[in-house]
């Protein structure tokens, strides 16, 4: 499966029809794109923060969620309308402070849906902090 959106096509499209993903501040980045992969970057800030200084939950499944949405336009192109179905995540641990890595894999990527795998680490770290699963809708194209 070989991608069809590169990196910064990709976020040039998020930038236009998600702005709102950047509402505080540049925290979101692509690392990677590539076949059936996608690696997302949260530079996590104080908003993303929770007491203590760990990584909030929400957070995470906000990365999960776009790093799922990001593996499968890689994949099919701008599909502004690809919406999520359900996602499921798992904590596994309390994440430090400072950049979190999600990686996603495309599971099934049919006619109508989309099925992504998360692992979401922090950087340079190999324990998982967090696992999801992600189920994407995917309108006719």
């Amino acid at each position: 499966m070989t991608p069809v959106m590169t990196e910064t096509e990709i976020m040039e499209m998020l930038d236009k029809e998600f702005p709102q993903i950047h509402a505080g501040g540049r925290v979101y980045a692509i690392d990677s794109v590539s076949p059936g992969k996608a690696v997302l970057r949260l530079s996590a800030n104080e908003l993303h923060l929770r007491p203590g200084g760990t990584v909030s939950g929400p957070s995470m499944m906000a990365l999960a969620d776009l790093a799922a949405y990001v593996v499968i336009l890689a994949h099919i192109g701008p599909v502004a309308l690809a919406v999520t179905t359900n996602l499921n995540i798992n904590f596994l641990r309390k994440p430090e402070a400072g950049d979190l890595l999600a990686t996603c894999r495309l599971l099934k990527l049919g006619k109508r849906l989309a099925v992504v795998d998360c692992e979401i680490a922090g950087e340079g770290q190999e324990e998982l902090v967090a696992h999801a699963t992600a189920t994407y809708s995917v309108p006719p194209r």
